[in-house]
C-alpha cells in the first residue's frame, strides 16, 4: 500500500519538519555506537596483544628452554593464535570505522543539506501563498469599502433630489447636479475595486491550486523520498555491521581449531621422556652400603705396606664390588681428600686487627699422619658418602666449571652437549663457505671485468675466511672425537659382556684420546685423571667405584658465619678470608678446630673454628 505525503500530509509541514530532523538524530546515534563498538573492539585487540606478549617466552632465558615440552609448545602455539585472534579483531574495528562510521559522517552532512534545501522550497511556497491571500484580502476589503461608498452617494443624491423644502431652483439645481456626479463615481469606483478583486481572487485560487495539488506535492515527495533513503541506508549500515563480524568468524574459527589442535598435540609420554633426556646422567644406581658395626671396640689399623702387600690376599670378588661403595678412588682424588686441614687449627691472634699479625694467621706446616692412618680414618667416616661428594666438587672446582671437552658433565648429558656444539661448528661452517664461494664468484667477475672492482681485493677477506673453514674443521674433528668417545663408552656401560671385557683390557692397552694425550680413567662426573704406574693395582676397584657415583648437589648450607681475623688459607683444602667476611656454613667444626664454608659456588674450603663466630640455621642442621 503506497502512500504520498504530498497528499496525505498537505497540511502538516511543521509535523514533518520534527520528524526528518529526529530522523537525522538517530542516524547520528547509530553512528555514535557504532564508533563506541570500534574503539571497544581496538582497546579489547590490545589488551588481548598485551597478555599475549607478556607470556610469550623472553629471548636467551631459561623459558625458552621449556618449551622443549609439548604441552608448552601447545601454551606458546595458543599464544600465537590469540594474538592473530585479536589481530581480527583490529579488522572488525577498521572495517566499523571503514564502511559504516565514515560513510554515515559523509551521508549525515548530505542530509542535512539536502533536507534543508526540500523545506526551504516548501517555506517559499508558503510565503508565496501566503503573500497572494494577503492580496486577496486587501483587494476584497477595498472593493467593500468602495461599495459602501458609492451607496452612501447614492443615498445622498436621493436624499436631496426628494427634498421639496428647497425653494431656490439655482440651489437647487447645483446641488442635485453635484450629489449625482458624486454618486456615479463612487459607483464606478466600486466597479473597478470589484473587478480587481475578482482578479486577484481568481489569481490566488489558481496559485492556491496549483500550491496544493503540485508545488506543495512535490516538495513533500522529495522529502518523503529523502526519508526513505536515509532509512534505507540505516539498514544497510546495520546489515554491514553483521557482515563485518561474519567476514571475520572464519579466521576467528581457524584461530580456535588452531587451539585445539595445540591442546591436541599435547602428548605427556613425550614430555616424561623429554624429563629423561634432559636430565639422564648415564651413571647407574649405586650398590648396597656395607654394614658399618659400632660394636667392634678395636679395628685393625692397616699401614701402607701392610696394604699393599696384602692386596693380593682376601681380594674382594668381582661380583660384590659393584654393589659396595668402594673407599679407595684414583691418586689425584685421594691425596686432595687427603690434605684436608686435618691438623690443630692456629690460634686465634692477641688482637683482631690485621696488623696485629704481619701475614694474618696461618695454619702450622707440621708433617703430615701416614697414610694408613689417613685411610683407616677415611674408611671409618660417618660421613663418607658427604665427604667423596664434596671432594668431587672441590676437584670439579679446581679443574674449572666447564672444560672445553665438558668432562664436568654427567656422559649422557656431556654426549647431548657434545653434539649441540657439533651443530653449531657446522651451522658457521656453513655460512664460512657459503661467503667463501660467493667471494669466490666475486672475484671471477672482476677479472672478467676489471672496471667493477680488482680481484685481489677480495683475496685477504677469502684468507681469512680459510683460515676459520680450517680452524671451525680442526674444532668438528676435536668434538666429533670426544662425542665418539663418549658414546662408546655409554655403549660398553650398556653391554655388561663389554663392559667386563674392558674393564680387564685396561691394563694391556691404553686409548688415545683427539688432543694426542694418554687417556685416563673416567671419574663419576666424566672428567678424566691420570693412571700411574704406582696405583696400578688399584684400577679395577677404583674404576667400579668411579661407575657407582653420580654427580651430586652442591652440600646444603646449615648457617652463616663472620670472621672475626684475617686468614689466609695457605695449605690445600683450606680457603682465604678477610675480616669481617660473611660466609656460608656448610660443615661444622667434627672436633678437629676446623669449619668448612662457602664463599660463592666456586670457592669453598676450610677455616678455623676460632676465627669466626658462626651462627647455625636450626632447621637447615636438623635436615
Amino acid at each position: 500500500m503506497s502512500c504520498r505525503w504530498g497528499t496525505e500530509l498537505w497540511d502538516q509541514f511543521d509535523n514533518l519538519e520534527k520528524h526528518t530532523h529526529w530522523g537525522i538524530e538517530f542516524v547520528e546515534k547509530y553512528t555514535k555506537f557504532v564508533k563506541e563498538r570500534s574503539e571497544i573492539e581496538i582497546s579489547y585487540a590490545k589488551q588481548i596483544r598485551n597478555l599475549s606478549k607478556k607470556y610469550q617466552p623472553k629471548k636467551n632465558s631459561r623459558e625458552e628452554e621449556e618449551y622443549k615440552y609439548t604441552s608448552c609448545r601447545a601454551f606458546l602455539m595458543t599464544l600465537n593464535e590469540l594474538n592473530d585472534y585479536a589481530g581480527q579483531h583490529e579488522v572488525i574495528a577498521e572495517n566499523l570505522t571503514t564502511h559504516i562510521i565514515c560513510e554515515l559522517t559523509r551521508y549525515i552532512q548530505e542530509l542535512k543539506a539536502e533536507r534543508k534545501s526540500h523545506f526551504h522550497d516548501g517555506r517559499r511556497a508558503q510565503q508565496h501563498i501566503e503573500n497572494s491571500w494577503k492580496q486577496l484580502e486587501s483587494s476584497k476589503r477595498r472593493f467593500e469599502r468602495d461599495c459602501k461608498e458609492a451607496d452612501k452617494a447614492q443615498q445622498y443624491f436621493d436624499k436631496i433630489d426628494a427634498d421639496i423644502n428647497v425653494t431656490k431652483a439655482d440651489v437647487e439645481k447645483r446641488c442635485s447636479l453635484k450629489a449625482r456626479q458624486q454618486a456615479q463615481l463612487k459607483h464606478q469606483v466600486a466597479e473597478d475595486s470589484k473587478n480587481e478583486y475578482l482578479t486577484y481572487l481568481q489569481k490566488f485560487n489558481k496559485e492556491q491550486n496549483e500550491h496544493y495539488y503540485s508545488l506543495i506535492p512535490h516538495i513533500f515527495q522529495k522529502i518523503q523520498e529523502m526519508e526513505e533513503k536515509r532509512i534505507e541506508k540505516v539498514a544497510e549500515s546495520m546489515k554491514t555491521y553483521a557482515e563485518v563480524n561474519r567476514k571475520v568468524l572464519p579466521i576467528v574459527s581457524k584461530c580456535l581449531d588452531g587451539m585445539t589442535n595445540a591442546a591436541a598435540s599435547i602428548e605427556p609420554t613425550m614430555d616424561t621422556k623429554q624429563v629423561v633426556e634432559s636430565y639422564k646422567s648415564g651413571f647407574e644406581p649405586p650398590g648396597d652400603v656395607e654394614v658399618e658395626d659400632y660394636s667392634l671396640s678395636m679395628r685393625r689399623t692397616v699401614s701402607e705396606s701392610s696394604y699393599l702387600n696384602s692386596r693380593g690376599e682376601g681380594k674382594p670378588s668381582r661380583s660384590n664390588s659393584r654393589g659396595k661403595l668402594w673407599p679407595f678412588i684414583k691418586r689425584n682424588k685421594l691425596m686432595s681428600l687427603l690434605a684436608s686441614p686435618r691438623q690443630p687449627p692456629p690460634p686465634p691472634p692477641t688482637s683482631p686487627s690485621p696488623g696485629a699479625v704481619p701475614n694474618g694467621p696461618q695454619s702450622p706446616q707440621q708433617p703430615k699422619e701416614p697414610l694408613s692412618h689417613r685411610l683407616n680414618e677415611f674408611m671409618t667416616s660417618k660421613h663418607k658418602m658427604q665427604c667423596l661428594r664434596s671432594l668431587k666438587r672441590g676437584l670439579s672446582l679446581k679443574l674449572g666449571s666447564g672444560p672445553e671437552d665438558c668432562s664436568h658433565l654427567p656422559p649422557e648429558q656431556r654426549r647431548k652437549k657434545l653434539q649441540a656444539k657439533i651443530n653449531d661448528i657446522n651451522k658457521e661452517l656453513q655460512k664460512e663457505m657459503d661467503q667463501s664461494d660467493a667471494l669466490t664468484k666475486m672475484k671471477d667477475v672482476y677479472i672478467k671485468n676489471p672496471h667493477m672492482g680488482d680481484p685481489n681485493s677480495v683475496d685477504p677477506r677469502l684468507e681469512e675466511i680459510r683460515q676459520n673453514i680450517d680452524k671451525l674443521e680442526l674444532d668438528s674433528r676435536k668434538y666429533e672425537a670426544w662425542l665418539l668417545e663418549v658414546e662408546t663408552r655409554l655403549a660398553e656401560k650398556c653391554d655388561p659382556h663389554r663392559r667386563q671385557s674392558g674393564l680387564y683390557d685396561s691394563n694391556a692397552t691404553t686409548p688415545v684420546n683427539n688432543n694426542c694425550a694418554p687417556v685416563n680413567r673416567e671419574s663419576p662426573d666424566g672428567s678424566y685423571t691420570e693412571d700411574h704406574s704406582t696405583e696400578h693395582h688399584l684400577k679395577s676397584r677404583s674404576t667400579d667405584f668411579d661407575d657407582d657415583f653420580d654427580e651430586e648437589d652442591p652440600l646444603p648450607t646449615i648457617g652463616t658465619c663472620k670472621s672475626l681475623y684475617p686468614f689466609e688459607g695457605q695449605n690445600e683444602g683450606t680457603i682465604s678470608m678477610a675480616e669481617g667476611e660473611l660466609l656460608y656454613v656448610i660443615e661444622e667444626d667434627k672436633g678437629d678446630g676446623w669449619t668448612r664454608v662457602r664463599r660463592n659456588e666456586d670457592e669453598e674450603g676450610y677455616v678455623p673454628t676460632s676465627y669466626i663466630k658462626v651462627f647455625f640455621d636450626t632447621n637447615a642442621k636438623d635436615s
